[in-house]
């Protein structure tokens, strides 16, 4: 439970600071960053490549706003994500995360975000007893005062660590439908984002098409520091393992947004990200050292009037169990 009545708590929803300024976004950090996901796009690295592609400035891949978390974009009267919530960091997990977009985060970019208590509640949770839920909605703008992206984050904070071998039947139900085709395609090698032809239109889209499978094998701690790194994700619960052990873990895991940026790039690698409106997942499973990450997608929608396409995302473990599932949405010609 937090250290703070949930009373208390909810009397702070609907309050309003700005939590990151001055967030500059610098060529060298997004490159970092899309390293730390895997990312071998040179849209994110070479200014050619991104003319190329008719950007003026080279992009941020879509997660990139957790850089804003860094303590150098804090204001000096801001701590973490600007609300005593009471939360124990050993016990908090990342929910969800969506993210709206104007238009991508792009170098030479600077920008401020104001960050509203949206919501908060309880639950009770079969695997970790009570749990308390804060959802933070962060908009971010640039010098002109224009929105550029909208990301929302559910924390929960629970009343102990989590027993990923006691999923739930859905959970166990999913595991042992995708099982087989995760493992297979785990051993075939991801395609790099230079072998594909982006999708610029809704011709010849279909539900239940595929979209590009990223697969990342055999992960180490260093993938966690990495992210840890290029993110601000200090919590040391996925890097100090006598941490992570004490409070219950069997071992550091990775950040959720790891592997979201780890799926982030099967929608990159589908469409141009200046199409990309949305991009959400919800977490359900956690990444340990020595998993295998296979990030999926297919198309859901299609509407050829206004051009938009939905497609559902999932990233498994090479064993099947899923760690995330989520949405994507592209506006085409």
């Amino acid at each position: 439970m937090p250290t703070k009545p949930l009373e208390e708590l909810e009397a702070m929803v609907g309050d309003s600071r700005v939590t990151v300024e001055s967030f500059r976004i610098e060529p060298g950090k997004v490159e970092e960053f899309a390293r730390a996901i895997t990312a071998d796009d040179p849209v994110f690295q070479d200014e050619g490549v991104a003319t190329d592609r008719g950007h003026h400035r080279v992009p941020a891949p879509l997660t990139y706003s957790q850089v804003g978390r860094f303590p150098r974009y804090t204001p000096a009267d801001v701590e973490g994500k600007g609300f005593d919530l009471g939360f124990r960091p050993e016990y908090v997990l990342h929910g969800e995360q969506a993210h709206e977009y104007e238009r991508p985060m792009a170098v030479g970019d600077v920008l401020e975000g104001t960050t509203t208590l949206a919501d908060v509640f309880q639950r009770e949770g079969p695997r970790a007893g009570t749990m308390t839920f804060a959802v933070l909605e962060t908009e971010y703008r640039d010098r002109d005062g224009d929105r550029v992206l909208t990301d929302r984050s559910t924390a929960i904070e629970t009343s102990g660590a989590v027993d990923d071998d006691t999923d739930d039947e859905r959970e166990t139900a999913d595991a042992a439908t995708n099982g087989g085709t995760a493992a297979a395609e785990a051993d075939v090698p991801s395609p790099t984002a230079d072998d594909f032809e982006r999708v610029r239109t809704t011709d010849d889209l279909a539900v239940g098409e595929a979209g590009p499978r990223v697969v990342v094998a055999d992960l180490e701690r260093q993938h966690f520091v990495k992210y840890a790194g290029a993110s601000g994700d200090f919590n040391p619960i996925h890097y100090d393992e006598p941490y992570a052990t004490g409070a219950g873990n069997e071992s550091v895991f990775g950040q959720g947004m790891f592997t979201a940026g780890i799926t982030s790039r099967v929608v990159t690698n589908w469409f141009d990200i200046a199409d990309v409106t949305s991009f959400g997942v919800r977490f359900q499973s956690r990444v340990f050292p020595g998993d295998t990450v296979v990030a999926t997608g297919e198309v859901s929608t299609v509407d050829p009037e206004t051009g938009t396409v939905e497609t559902d995302l999932e990233a498994t473990t090479a064993a099947g169990e899923t760690l995330l599932t989520g949405t994507a949405t592209a506006d085409l010609e």
